[in-house]
Protein backbone atom coordinates (compact mmCIF):
# COMPACT_ATOMS: atom_id res chain seq x y z
CA UNK A 1 0.00 0.00 0.00
CA UNK A 2 1.38 3.40 -0.97
CA UNK A 3 2.36 5.64 1.93
CA UNK A 4 -0.13 8.37 1.02
CA UNK A 5 -2.98 5.86 0.90
CA UNK A 6 -2.00 4.44 4.30
CA UNK A 7 -1.87 7.94 5.79
CA UNK A 8 -5.28 8.71 4.28
CA UNK A 9 -6.74 5.50 5.75
CA UNK A 10 -5.32 6.19 9.21
CA UNK A 11 -6.54 9.80 9.09
CA UNK A 12 -10.03 8.77 8.02
CA UNK A 13 -10.27 6.11 10.72
CA UNK A 14 -9.10 8.60 13.35
CA UNK A 15 -11.83 11.04 12.34
CA UNK A 16 -14.49 8.32 12.06
CA UNK A 17 -13.82 6.96 15.56
CA UNK A 18 -14.44 10.37 17.09
CA UNK A 19 -17.18 11.69 14.83
CA UNK A 20 -19.26 8.52 15.17
CA UNK A 21 -19.59 8.78 18.94
CA UNK A 22 -20.03 12.55 18.94
CA UNK A 23 -22.52 12.40 16.09
CA UNK A 24 -24.88 10.29 18.20
CA UNK A 25 -25.59 13.28 20.41
CA UNK A 26 -26.12 15.50 17.37
CA UNK A 27 -28.75 13.00 16.19
CA UNK A 28 -30.35 12.56 19.62
CA UNK A 29 -30.45 16.31 20.32
CA UNK A 30 -31.60 17.20 16.78
CA UNK A 31 -28.52 19.39 16.28
CA UNK A 32 -27.55 18.49 12.72
CA UNK A 33 -28.01 22.11 11.65
CA UNK A 34 -25.65 23.20 14.43
CA UNK A 35 -22.95 20.95 13.02
CA UNK A 36 -23.57 22.38 9.56
CA UNK A 37 -23.25 25.90 10.97
CA UNK A 38 -19.84 25.15 12.48
CA UNK A 39 -18.75 23.47 9.24
CA UNK A 40 -19.67 26.59 7.26
CA UNK A 41 -17.88 28.83 9.74
CA UNK A 42 -14.70 26.78 9.30
CA UNK A 43 -13.99 28.59 6.03
CA UNK A 44 -13.81 31.86 7.95
CA UNK A 45 -11.28 30.16 10.21
CA UNK A 46 -9.20 29.30 7.15
CA UNK A 47 -9.31 32.93 6.01
CA UNK A 48 -8.28 34.23 9.44
CA UNK A 49 -5.50 31.64 9.68
CA UNK A 50 -4.08 32.76 6.35
CA UNK A 51 -4.51 36.44 7.22
CA UNK A 52 -2.71 36.22 10.58
CA UNK A 53 -0.26 33.51 9.40
CA UNK A 54 -1.20 30.99 12.06
CA UNK A 55 -1.90 27.27 11.81
CA UNK A 56 -5.14 26.81 9.86
CA UNK A 57 -6.42 24.20 12.30
CA UNK A 58 -6.06 26.69 15.14
CA UNK A 59 -7.84 29.35 13.09
CA UNK A 60 -10.72 26.99 12.37
CA UNK A 61 -10.93 25.94 16.02
CA UNK A 62 -10.93 29.56 17.22
CA UNK A 63 -13.79 30.54 14.89
CA UNK A 64 -15.85 27.44 15.73
CA UNK A 65 -15.45 28.09 19.45
CA UNK A 66 -16.41 31.75 18.96
CA UNK A 67 -19.52 30.78 16.96
CA UNK A 68 -20.53 28.24 19.63
CA UNK A 69 -20.19 30.83 22.39
CA UNK A 70 -22.06 33.42 20.31
CA UNK A 71 -24.91 30.97 19.70
CA UNK A 72 -25.24 30.22 23.42
CA UNK A 73 -25.28 33.95 24.18
CA UNK A 74 -27.93 34.67 21.56
CA UNK A 75 -30.06 31.78 22.83
CA UNK A 76 -30.05 33.23 26.34
CA UNK A 77 -31.15 36.61 24.99
CA UNK A 78 -34.15 34.99 23.34
CA UNK A 79 -36.25 36.59 20.63
CA UNK A 80 -35.31 34.28 17.78
CA UNK A 81 -35.68 30.53 17.32
CA UNK A 82 -32.49 28.47 17.39
CA UNK A 83 -32.82 27.36 13.76
CA UNK A 84 -33.10 31.01 12.70
CA UNK A 85 -29.95 31.91 14.64
CA UNK A 86 -28.12 28.95 13.11
CA UNK A 87 -29.15 30.01 9.62
CA UNK A 88 -27.83 33.52 10.20
CA UNK A 89 -24.53 32.30 11.67
CA UNK A 90 -23.98 29.59 9.06
CA UNK A 91 -24.43 31.73 5.99
CA UNK A 92 -22.98 34.85 7.57
CA UNK A 93 -19.69 33.21 8.54
CA UNK A 94 -19.43 31.39 5.21
CA UNK A 95 -19.95 34.65 3.32
CA UNK A 96 -17.42 36.49 5.50
CA UNK A 97 -14.90 33.72 4.85
CA UNK A 98 -15.36 33.81 1.07
CA UNK A 99 -15.14 37.61 0.99
CA UNK A 100 -12.01 37.61 3.16
CA UNK A 101 -10.31 35.05 0.93
CA UNK A 102 -11.18 37.07 -2.19
CA UNK A 103 -9.17 40.01 -0.81
CA UNK A 104 -6.02 37.89 -0.47
CA UNK A 105 -4.94 38.35 -4.06
CA UNK A 106 -1.32 37.41 -3.36
CA UNK A 107 -2.29 33.95 -2.11
CA UNK A 108 -3.19 31.06 -4.35
CA UNK A 109 -5.85 29.05 -2.52
CA UNK A 110 -7.43 25.81 -3.67
CA UNK A 111 -11.00 26.38 -2.45
CA UNK A 112 -12.07 22.96 -3.72
CA UNK A 113 -9.67 21.31 -1.27
CA UNK A 114 -11.23 23.22 1.63
CA UNK A 115 -14.80 22.64 0.45
CA UNK A 116 -14.50 18.93 -0.38
CA UNK A 117 -11.33 17.89 1.44
CA UNK A 118 -8.11 16.30 0.23
CA UNK A 119 -7.59 13.21 2.34
CA UNK A 120 -4.91 11.85 0.01
CA UNK A 121 -2.72 14.86 0.84
CA UNK A 122 -2.68 14.15 4.60
CA UNK A 123 0.81 14.43 6.10
CA UNK A 124 2.39 12.82 9.15
CA UNK A 125 1.89 16.12 10.98
CA UNK A 126 -1.81 16.05 10.12
CA UNK A 127 -2.04 12.52 11.53
CA UNK A 128 -0.51 13.70 14.78
CA UNK A 129 -3.02 16.56 15.00
CA UNK A 130 -5.93 14.23 14.22
CA UNK A 131 -5.07 11.61 16.83
CA UNK A 132 -4.07 14.02 19.60
CA UNK A 133 -7.19 16.09 19.01
CA UNK A 134 -9.32 12.98 18.66
CA UNK A 135 -8.09 11.48 21.94
CA UNK A 136 -8.78 14.79 23.70
CA UNK A 137 -12.33 14.85 22.30
CA UNK A 138 -12.99 11.23 23.30
CA UNK A 139 -11.70 11.92 26.81
CA UNK A 140 -13.97 14.95 27.05
CA UNK A 141 -16.93 12.97 25.74
CA UNK A 142 -16.37 10.21 28.30
CA UNK A 143 -16.31 12.81 31.07
CA UNK A 144 -19.50 14.43 29.76
CA UNK A 145 -21.31 11.23 28.78
CA UNK A 146 -23.63 10.80 31.78
CA UNK A 147 -24.63 14.46 32.31
CA UNK A 148 -24.99 15.00 28.57
CA UNK A 149 -27.14 11.90 28.28
CA UNK A 150 -29.28 13.07 31.19
CA UNK A 151 -29.71 16.51 29.62
CA UNK A 152 -30.63 14.95 26.28
CA UNK A 153 -33.32 12.76 27.83
CA UNK A 154 -34.86 15.46 30.04
CA UNK A 155 -33.13 18.84 30.36
CA UNK A 156 -35.53 20.32 32.92
CA UNK A 157 -35.16 17.32 35.23
CA UNK A 158 -31.39 17.46 34.83
CA UNK A 159 -31.39 21.12 35.83
CA UNK A 160 -33.47 20.35 38.91
CA UNK A 161 -31.01 17.56 39.76
CA UNK A 162 -28.20 20.12 39.88
CA UNK A 163 -26.50 19.45 36.54
CA UNK A 164 -25.06 22.69 35.06
CA UNK A 165 -26.90 22.33 31.78
CA UNK A 166 -25.51 25.50 30.20
CA UNK A 167 -21.90 24.53 30.91
CA UNK A 168 -22.43 20.97 29.65
CA UNK A 169 -24.06 22.21 26.44
CA UNK A 170 -21.22 24.64 25.81
CA UNK A 171 -18.61 21.94 26.49
CA UNK A 172 -20.35 19.66 23.99
CA UNK A 173 -20.33 22.43 21.38
CA UNK A 174 -16.59 22.89 21.94
CA UNK A 175 -16.02 19.17 21.35
CA UNK A 176 -17.91 19.40 18.06
CA UNK A 177 -15.74 22.41 17.16
CA UNK A 178 -12.56 20.41 17.69
CA UNK A 179 -13.84 17.52 15.55
CA UNK A 180 -14.70 19.87 12.70
CA UNK A 181 -11.26 21.47 12.93
CA UNK A 182 -9.49 18.10 12.68
CA UNK A 183 -11.86 16.68 10.05
CA UNK A 184 -11.88 19.59 7.62
CA UNK A 185 -8.83 18.42 5.68
CA UNK A 186 -10.33 14.93 5.38
CA UNK A 187 -13.75 15.59 3.86
CA UNK A 188 -13.94 19.38 3.59
CA UNK A 189 -16.34 22.04 4.79
CA UNK A 190 -19.35 20.81 2.84
CA UNK A 191 -19.04 17.15 3.85
CA UNK A 192 -17.95 17.28 7.51
CA UNK A 193 -21.49 17.14 8.83
CA UNK A 194 -22.12 13.99 6.76
CA UNK A 195 -19.46 12.10 8.71
CA UNK A 196 -21.01 13.27 11.96
CA UNK A 197 -24.63 12.49 11.11
CA UNK A 198 -24.83 9.61 8.62
CA UNK A 199 -22.95 6.89 10.59
CA UNK A 200 -24.85 7.80 13.77
CA UNK A 201 -28.19 7.69 11.93
CA UNK A 202 -27.30 4.30 10.45
CA UNK A 203 -26.28 2.92 13.84
CA UNK A 204 -29.69 3.68 15.40
CA UNK A 205 -31.20 0.62 13.77
CA UNK A 206 -28.57 -1.71 15.20
CA UNK A 207 -28.10 -0.53 18.78
CA UNK A 208 -29.93 -1.60 21.92
CA UNK A 209 -28.21 0.94 24.20
CA UNK A 210 -26.74 4.43 23.73
CA UNK A 211 -23.23 3.06 24.24
CA UNK A 212 -23.79 0.44 21.54
CA UNK A 213 -25.02 3.12 19.18
CA UNK A 214 -21.81 5.13 19.68
CA UNK A 215 -19.65 2.06 19.01
CA UNK A 216 -21.65 1.05 15.93
CA UNK A 217 -21.53 4.61 14.58
CA UNK A 218 -17.73 4.67 14.85
CA UNK A 219 -17.49 1.26 13.18
CA UNK A 220 -19.77 2.32 10.32
CA UNK A 221 -17.69 5.47 9.87
CA UNK A 222 -14.51 3.37 9.62
CA UNK A 223 -16.15 1.10 7.03
CA UNK A 224 -17.19 4.17 5.05
CA UNK A 225 -13.63 5.49 5.06
CA UNK A 226 -12.17 2.18 3.90
CA UNK A 227 -14.86 1.67 1.26
CA UNK A 228 -14.65 5.26 0.05
CA UNK A 229 -10.88 5.15 -0.37
CA UNK A 230 -11.10 1.78 -2.14
CA UNK A 231 -13.72 3.06 -4.58
CA UNK A 232 -11.72 6.25 -5.11
CA UNK A 233 -8.63 4.24 -6.04
CA UNK A 234 -10.65 1.90 -8.26
CA UNK A 235 -12.75 4.39 -10.21
CA UNK A 236 -10.62 7.55 -9.82
CA UNK A 237 -13.35 9.48 -7.99
CA UNK A 238 -12.83 12.26 -5.39
CA UNK A 239 -11.89 10.61 -2.10
CA UNK A 240 -13.89 12.80 0.32
CA UNK A 241 -17.21 12.60 -1.54
CA UNK A 242 -16.63 8.87 -2.15
CA UNK A 243 -16.41 8.29 1.61
CA UNK A 244 -19.72 10.09 2.12
CA UNK A 245 -21.34 8.11 -0.73
CA UNK A 246 -20.31 4.83 0.91
CA UNK A 247 -21.59 6.08 4.28
CA UNK A 248 -24.92 6.92 2.65
CA UNK A 249 -25.03 3.46 1.07
CA UNK A 250 -24.45 1.86 4.47
CA UNK A 251 -27.27 3.98 5.92
CA UNK A 252 -29.64 2.80 3.18
CA UNK A 253 -28.54 -0.78 3.82
CA UNK A 254 -29.40 -0.38 7.50
CA UNK A 255 -32.95 0.55 6.52
CA UNK A 256 -33.42 -2.96 5.14
CA UNK A 257 -32.33 -4.64 8.37
CA UNK A 258 -34.86 -5.32 11.16
CA UNK A 259 -34.84 -2.57 13.78
CA UNK A 260 -33.62 -3.26 17.30
CA UNK A 261 -35.98 -2.06 20.02
CA UNK A 262 -35.04 0.86 22.27
CA UNK A 263 -31.47 1.94 21.55
CA UNK A 264 -31.12 5.53 20.50
CA UNK A 265 -34.86 6.11 20.46
CA UNK A 266 -34.94 6.26 24.26
CA UNK A 267 -32.47 9.11 24.15
CA UNK A 268 -34.24 11.09 21.44
CA UNK A 269 -34.77 14.68 22.49
CA UNK A 270 -38.17 16.20 22.00
CA UNK A 271 -38.23 18.94 19.34
CA UNK A 272 -38.05 22.52 20.70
Amino acid sequence: MADFVLRALLAGIGVALVSGALGCFLVWRRMAYFGATLAHSALLGVALGLLFEIDLNLGILAVCVAVSALLVGLQFRGGLATDTLLGILAHGTLAFGLVAISFMETLRIDLMAYLFGDILAVTAGDLLWIYIGGLAVLAGLVALWRPLLFITVHEELARVDGIPTGAVRLAFMLLVSVVIAIAMKIVGVLLIISMLIIPAAAARRLAATPEQMALFASAIGCLAVAGGLASSMTWDTPAGPSIVVVATGLFLLMLVLPRRKAGGDRVQREPE
